[in-house]
């Protein structure tokens, strides 16, 4: 009887893995038949155009660099946070109300619609005094900032990733064997210095797994682009973005992303580019399955070089 459960529940777990490969591959292999026909070079370098002939409405170069910036920017803002958090919970904590107050804290937060953080994004950021992170509304009577940008983004992207992040370190920094610790402590080593120069050292494979998890939610989502970001499909700064004394002011103005791109160019949005929209969409999972593979490459770096 005991054989029978045991080979019930491997099965399970065998079904349930070749099921989720199975829906994965079937996404790729859908967005690759659809959209790989319009892959070229001038798609990858040529900004979008408006225009009722999809062969003339341009590439994805914009959104491409939106979702470059959103994302770094975004996980910048984060990681110092998380970290914190997770070094914080993993090694100071006690089993205190406060720290339980705390956990729950980040549980909840894990679990808010992404449209709720647009919102309270958009509610903080337009009031006058957090102009610097976007421009001020002109001509109107009472003095608001516009709140939408790259940086009004990021900085709502860090709040949504923040809970996942942080959870996936402080699993990552519990999963360092204690041998490590008390080998330091042994030496007279600070409880501070153990924890920079061995643990954090010895948990970067858990760390940088973290990273690509927010990296990856912040590249895919839509709700905190549109509402925070804005809907310009091209960068409203200053031109040329590239040059040093417009790095600023571009990041203080609106953008677009892969996905806004996707959504506008769909015949669910207000474009008529489907085939283009494949194309984008093909391009954005292709990006977070070499993310994943660089994860993989530096996971397995680190257990070699450990061993």
């Amino acid at each position: 009887m005991a054989k029978k459960r045991h080979f019930a529940g491997y099965a399970a777990c065998w079904v349930s893995g070749v099921l989720t490969l199975l829906v994965c591959l079937a996404i790729i292999i859908f967005l690759v038949l659809k959209g790989a026909h319009v892959l070229n070079w001038r798609f990858l370098t040529e900004d979008p155009r408006p225009s009722l002939n999809e062969a003339l409405t341009g590439g994805i170069l914009a959104p491409l660099i939106g979702t470059v910036f959103l994302t770094t920017l975004g996980i910048c803002f984060a990681l110092p946070w998380a970290l914190a958090t997770a070094i914080y919970l993993a090694e100071y904590a006690e089993d205190t109300p406060w720290v339980k107050t705390l956990r729950t804290g980040i549980d909840v937060l894990a679990g808010v619609p992404t449209i709720v953080f647009a919102i309270f994004g958009l509610a903080i950021f337009t009031h006058p005094g957090l102009a610097f992170f976007s421009t001020m509304v002109e001509g109107v009577e009472n003095a608001r900032a516009f709140g939408r940008s790259f940086l009004v983004a990021a900085f709502t992207m860090a709040m949504m990733v923040l809970p996942f992040v942080a959870k996936s370190i402080e699993e990552a920094i519990r999963a360092v064997p204690v041998t490590y610790k008390e080998a330091a402590f042994a030496l007279g080593i600070s409880k501070w210095r153990t924890i920079r120069m061995v643990i954090l050292p010895a948990a970067a494979a858990g760390i940088i797994t973290g990273v690509v998890l927010g990296i990856g939610r912040i590249a895919g989502d839509t709700a905190i682009v549109w509402l925070c970001l804005g809907g310009s499909m091209t960068l409203t700064g200053p031109q040329p973005w590239w040059e040093p004394q417009n790095w600023l002011a571009t990041l203080q103005n609106t953008g677009s992303t892969l996905t806004t791109y996707i959504f506008y160019s769909s015949p669910a949005g207000e474009g008529n580019s489907p085939n283009k929209a494949f194309g984008a969409g093909l391009v954005l999972i292709v990006i977070i399955l070499a993310l994943n593979a660089v994860v993989d490459y530096l996971g397995r770096f680190t257990r070699l070089k450990e061993e």
